[in-house]
């Protein structure tokens, strides 16, 4: 990866995507330290530590929900935004239609969801921040409540509305897929201050005649490169279908007859699966705080790290990698194209037999990908169950939370997606390059 950074950084268009990219977030980052209006943060940062539901939506913002920061909601409600229309398309005729449109009916319906995405920054801002109550709220300007949720709910919309359009240029103009790389870069931010009070912890401990955190951590650093190692095999790995082409002449040239393959990868969705599926549990838990802020039955059956909870993100994630799976992998057109141009699969007959077989073997990869990023949401909830029942257990809980598998996940696809990237840009300009010559 650093060697395609180093050749990438050489191109003069390449070295100006990585600087916008990088400029991007960096205003990003900035965003996340301005503070809202009216709001007592510590009441916010005491709250989300209890409830574990907001805690999704604090890893994807990188620790800006906790703060209530302008950019406490981030791209959460572009992330939700996108679920629903992605579900709508299935039913609404017309959003079906312009998704077969190509780029500008897709074009079309990024521009929903856009507008849905900021509708819902305004009632999830405006939500979360009643469900924390009056407390939450400097008792200067208590007097007017109203008033003061509808400038936060406004605040938090327009840091909701810049994190989307930063998100759209940096697809447009940089490295990577926007929302991805914001996600990506919230993680990061959290990583050091971690760490360190981790080793503060460690080291105070340590003062006192314990060291067990000392010794725990070579344990978590060799899980953690075992993880990585997992999810860079899982995402690099492909399923190739062999294909055979038949010989064709015409005049006296002689065209086809060579072989080739279909690369099928198990986790062609990405981590979308799982970031669809965290963000649709925390929606409901939202709403719930919003308009029954002290109801306690669902955090005792939905919360985070329950066994419903944990049950309900297996089958949603499923659920996902199936659904993009079916949109993005048509069997039938792939088949056709196959037939088309006089290729087959060895022992498979041209047409529809061809187009089971590749609905059959796309079914085995999904399902294979969606147990995986099941296993990948699942694993925090089962360790943070274990850690739990020890003693003076946070710190690890903590390091171990945000070197979670989701968060792990989430920067090493990413990681690989802007590296693919650059090599796919990279090799464009070295034959750009050559034909030049």
């Amino acid at each position: 990866m650093f060697e395609v950074l180093r050749n990438a950084w050489r191109v003069k268009d390449l070295r100006r995507k990585l600087l916008y990219t990088i400029m991007m977030l960096l205003l990003f980052r900035l965003c996340t330290y301005i503070p809202t209006p009216f709001i007592d943060q510590s009441v916010i940062k005491e709250a989300v530590g209890a409830n574990s539901g907001w805690g999704v939506i604090d890893i994807i913002t990188g620790g800006s929900l906790s703060g209530y920061t302008f950019m406490a909601m981030g791209i959460t409600p572009y992330i939700n935004a996108s679920i629903i229309l992605q579900l709508l398309t299935v039913v609404i005729p017309r959003l079906e239609q312009l998704s077969k449109e190509g780029p500008e009916g897709r074009k079309k319906i990024t521009q929903y969801t856009r507008y849905l995405g900021i509708a819902l920054a305004f009632v999830q801002a405006v939500g979360i921040c009643m469900s924390f109550g009056s407390s939450a709220i400097v008792s200067t300007f208590r007097d007017n409540l109203f008033l003061v949720y509808v400038i936060i709910g406004l605040t938090l919309t327009a840091g909701s509305a810049l994190a989307i359009w930063m998100g759209e240029r940096i697809t447009e103009n940089g490295i990577g897929n926007g929302i991805s790389m914001l996600i990506f870069i919230g993680i990061i931010a959290r990583l050091p201050s971690t760490v360190i009070a981790y080793v503060q912890q460690a080291a105070e401990q340590a003062r006192g005649g314990n060291a067990a955190l000392w010794w725990i951590l070579p344990f978590i650093v060799l899980g953690v490169a075992a993880l990585v190692v997992i999810i860079v095999r899982v995402d690099l790995g492909e399923r190739r279908i062999p294909v055979q082409y038949a010989k064709r002449i015409s005049g006296r040239k002689v065209y086809g007859g060579q072989s080739t393959y279909i690369p099928m990868k198990p986790n062609g969705a990405g981590v979308l699966p799982l970031i669809f599926a965290m963000s649709f549990l925390a929606f409901p838990n939202i709403i719930i705080k919003m308009f029954w802020p002290h109801v306690v039955w669902y955090d005792n059956w939905l919360g985070a790290g329950t066994p419903l909870y944990a049950v309900l993100s297996v089958v949603l994630v499923l659920f996902f990698a199936y659904f993009y799976a079916s949109i993005s992998f048509n069997p039938e057109d792939t088949a056709n194209d196959i037939q088309k141009y006089g290729g087959f699969i060895q022992g498979i007959r041209p047409g529809k037999p061809t187009s089971d077989y590749l609905k059959k073997i796309n079914r085995r990869l999904t399902l294979f990908a969606g147990l995986f990023l099941a296993g990948i949401a699942v694993l925090p909830m089962i360790i943070s169950a274990c850690l739990g029942r020890m003693e003076n257990s946070a710190p690890i809980l903590n390091l171990a939370l945000t070197f979670s598998s989701t968060g792990l996940l989430i920067l090493t696809s990413v990681s690989i997606e802007v590296t693919k990237q650059l090599e796919a840009q990279l090799v464009m300009n070295h034959y750009k390059g050559f034909l030049d010559k």
